[in-house]
């Protein structure tokens, strides 16, 4: 069983899938594809958040807070039994520097853990120490599992500086209220399928050669959330149907 900390800043770059073609040249001189990217293909990632009964979490956060922590649980693929491999992920923003506390636990466990809050039997130090902030964090909000997102990602990392590592999300899809992990075409789509989102992860500055490209291309960063795009998408979905208005024709 793994634990990581991660410690970087996360910058997002909303574009189309015409724009990563133009990228991809000059990324392949710098950057190798994640270990994960067989062949150049993509990878299938499922995020489930977890919030109050009044979304409390992601109403907060879209305020843009100084300090903000939310929790999840991701899985790479749909965990297709028990024993499947999932990670438990407490993240935190302070200031715009994101830190993740995450541990890798099996499918079952993680449901065990978040239904009792007992830590499995023979779990290293470092990892308990990471189950046990997630414990508290459980115990002083009242949250639960509400949202799913999942996405195709293709990572890659640079040759000269690891720590620089970029990514290619598409075909957001999101599902609230009854979940289906298993089926990876589910849920409703985010955005067009020409969306792709990039997020670059950096501990200090960019490479100099990658700042000249997002130059070069005219490429800005926005501030992005995908559970913030879901959430507000709910939040459309909830509103009336639009009175029809050619009946004013006939007054």
């Amino acid at each position: 069983m793994s634990i990581n900390v991660f410690r970087r800043y996360e910058k997002k770059f909303p574009m189309d899938a015409q724009t990563v073609e133009r990228l991809l040249p000059v990324l392949r001189e710098h950057m190798e594809p994640d270990k994960f990217c067989v062949n150049g293909q993509t990878y299938h990632i499922c995020n489930l958040y977890f919030d109050t009964e009044g979304d409390d979490v992601i109403r907060e956060s879209l305020q843009h807070p100084y300090y903000k922590e939310k929790l999840r649980l991701r899985s790479y693929g749909p965990p297709q039994s028990d024993d499947a491999g999932v990670f438990l992920e407490l993240k935190k923003k302070v200031n715009g520097i994101v830190t993740k506390r995450r541990a890798k636990l099996r499918w079952g466990e993680a449901k065990s853990f978040l239904k009792t809050g007992e830590i499995p039997p023979g779990t290293s130090y470092m990892k308990r120490q990471v189950m046990g902030e997630i414990g508290y964090y459980l115990s002083h909000k009242d949250v639960a599992p509400t949202t799913l997102i999942r996405y195709d990602r293709m990572a890659w990392f640079d040759r000269s500086d690891s720590s620089f590592r970029l990514t290619f999300d598409s075909n957001l899809r999101h599902q609230r209220g009854r979940i289906h992990f298993s089926d990876p075409a589910a849920g409703e789509p985010l955005f067009p399928p020409e969306f792709r989102l990039m997020e670059v992860k950096v501990s200090n500055a960019y490479p100099l050669w990658f700042a000249r490209l997002l130059s070069q291309e005219g490429i800005r960063r926005h501030s992005f959330s995908k559970y913030g795009v879901a959430y507000k998408t709910y939040l459309l979905d909830q509103l009336p149907e639009p009175p029809d208005v050619s009946v004013l024709d006939h007054i």
